[in-house]
């Protein structure tokens, strides 16, 4: 019997992109349904996005060179080529568009897209313009896209996530739920891999 893999994130965390990337490599392995639920990190900054000298913790350029050295080696052992994002965005709009893009069928390959399209091309995907030309690139209608962003249709169920993600203990991401088991942050392949063995050790679960 196939399990199930929840994982919280959120589209601005770079771990998020790893975990999301190192968990796809191991779907095939262990036939699992991964279920992406969103965790918006930052609801403070600003809808137009952030410049990312402004945030308190990148004003120092050496700061800056440190803290991605680590993400960019991080990234490197995934597969994942990543660069920091000239802006800071506001993930609530991409968040929403990824509900849209999972109830039309093309979730996995949305998610991919607005992953690459922050951290590899610095686009801004707080910008509802971006995510509508996202959301056209992997075969989704934009301008229901747009009727479901300007309508807030996938609002309620974003704050349900969240409260479910604060219920449960989650104060950051990218949060991992196997079952009663969970873990948080981005894991190597390899111990991903054995955190999941150990997992159909313990429940009997099978593929």
């Amino acid at each position: 019997m196939a399990f199930r893999l929840q994982m919280f994130s959120d589209f601005i965390c770079p771990f998020c992109y790893i975990g999301f990337e190192t968990v796809r490599k191991l779907q095939p392995e262990f036939g699992f349904e991964l279920e992406l639920r969103g965790f918006q990190i930052h609801p403070e900054w600003p809808a137009e996005g952030l410049p990312l000298p402004k945030h308190p913790r990148m004003r120092d350029p050496q700061a800056r060179r440190v803290i991605w050295t680590h993400i960019q080696e991080l990234a490197e052992a995934a597969g994942v080529t990543m660069k920091a994002p000239e802006v800071l965005a506001n993930s609530r709009l991409a968040l929403q568009a990824a509900e849209f893009a999972r109830d039309n069928g093309k979730g996995d390959t949305f998610d991919e897209r607005v992953f690459q399209a922050y951290f590899s091309e610095g686009l801004n995907i707080g910008l509802q313009a971006v995510l509508g030309d996202l959301a056209t690139e992997v075969g989704l209608d934009r301008s229901e896209l747009d009727r479901a962003l300007e309508s807030r249709r996938y609002t309620e169920k974003l704050d349900r996530d969240t409260h479910s993600a604060h219920q449960r203990g989650v104060s950051g991401v990218p949060a991992f739920f196997l079952g009663e088991y969970s873990f948080t942050g981005a894991q190597s392949e390899e111990m991903m891999r054995e955190i999941m063995r150990r997992y159909l050790t313990r429940t009997g679960a099978a593929k």
